[in-house]
């Protein structure tokens, strides 16, 4: 017989398509709109970190100075993330204790020798005026190890069950009750949000959410009403309640104030990149990091700032189509945590620029200003790619 046609078929592999950008090759099965839409932000980003530091007083010997440090960071990001995606999944999954003990160490170095910014001591120096947060890893750790932790549950084919779940807590809780002593409110509100977005997708029993949901609400009330938050977040909440007052206004309320001047007077089209007269002037302090998104609104007016909502949205979209498709437990979980992670920090940042929500110090992902916010989350896009990538080979093979 010239061949036996019951054999399986096999393909062929030449050097061509195993190559790095070759037809088998891991990056050229990635999810390409995620990539375009991330890429797309982080561009945009580059560009309004100059715009608000260039032309500051304080940077007029070296107007682009802060926008070098953030073409570095936004390329160290990029390998991070191809390093991510390319990694390989079952080592991942099998690593998720020791990335989360990492996470933990960072957390507990702040306390050793870490600096303070704006009330938090959540920073440690490493030169050069360069500073790393910890508590940005923690959140992708705690996301990891809840994830395999469900996902073995699964694999013994059982329900998640209430051991399981407060082991889970427990874990979770150590590197929240650390971010919590740091003073770093925002960071906390976040882990919130990534805990209930991996508990509700792990299939957590419904009474241990409501259950959850009625802690969270008693505790928030206890802490208001025992005056337990420090002085400056206490500021934040006034301003964010009385927004108009004369007195909030002259304090903690005026950078939220300025903000929502810039985003007003940029109008339809904006005042034009590097020509915001707020910006320029100094009047808007943390216009390259916290309120990237006010300098969007006066320089690139309501088309520009709606470009940057709507690329957010398109990765969040495609974030959520990856974990409805994930090959296992595992995956949907991981994919789910980063997904509830990158929207609930886009809406608070975007929320209190516009004055719809307290200001906490929560950057824009790929936009704002910052290594540690970039790296995290270019590491957490590097592992949605890695779960697509995984749902594609594993769709392949059971075709084949």
């Amino acid at each position: 017989m010239i061949g036996d046609w019951t054999a399986p078929r096999t393909r062929r592999m030449t050097p061509e398509s195993v190559g790095l950008l070759g037809r088998e090759s891991r990056l050229r099965q990635s999810d390409w709109v995620l990539t375009a839409a991330v890429l797309s932000l982080s561009l945009i980003g580059v560009l309004l970190v100059a715009a608000a530091t260039s032309r500051t007083a304080a940077n007029k010997l070296h107007p682009y100075s802060i926008t070098k440090h953030q073409i570095l960071f936004l390329i160290i990001g990029l390998v991070l993330a191809v390093v991510a995606a390319m990694a390989d999944y079952r080592a991942i999954r099998s690593s998720a204790p020791v990335i989360y003990v990492l996470g933990c160490l960072g957390l507990l170095a702040t306390f050793a020798i870490g600096t303070s910014v704006a009330g938090a001591k959540a920073w440690i120096s490493i030169g050069a005026g360069l500073t790393i947060q910890p508590s940005e890893f923690a959140k992708l750790a705690v996301i990891v190890l809840v994830a395999m932790l469900f996902n073995a549950a699964r694999e013994d084919r059982r329900e998640i069950g209430d051991l399981d779940v407060l082991r889970a807590l427990l874990l979770m809780g150590f590197p929240m009750l650390l971010i919590l002593k740091q003073n770093d409110l925002g960071t906390m509100l976040v882990m919130v949000a990534i805990v209930f977005g991996v508990l509700a997708v792990g299939g957590v029993p419904t009474r241990w959410m409501l259950a959850l949901t009625g802690l969270m609400i008693v505790g928030t009330v206890f802490v208001v009403k025992l005056h337990m938050l420090s002085g400056y977040q206490q500021g934040r909440i006034t301003a964010y309640l009385h927004p108009d007052s004369p007195a909030v206004l002259k304090l903690s309320g005026y950078n939220a104030h300025q903000a929502r001047l810039a985003i007003g007077s940029g109008g339809i089209k904006g005042t034009g990149l590097f020509h915001g007269p707020l910006i320029n002037n100094g009047s808007l302090f943390a216009a390259h990091t916290d309120f990237i998104f006010a300098t969007a609104g006066e320089e690139l007016g309501f088309i520009g700032a709606s470009v940057i909502i709507l690329l957010l949205g398109v990765v969040l979209w495609r974030g959520m189509r990856i974990a409805a498709h994930a090959p296992d437990l595992f995956g949907r979980v991981v994919a789910a945590g980063i997904v509830c992670w990158l929207a609930f920090e886009s809406f608070e940042n975007i929320g209190m620029n516009l004055g719809i929500m307290p200001v906490t110090g929560i950057p824009l992902q790929f936009v704002s200003y910052g290594g540690s916010s970039m790296f995290a989350s270019m590491l957490a896009i590097g592992l949605l790619q890695n779960v697509h990538i995984q749902t594609k080979a594993a769709t392949t093979s059971s075709r084949l």
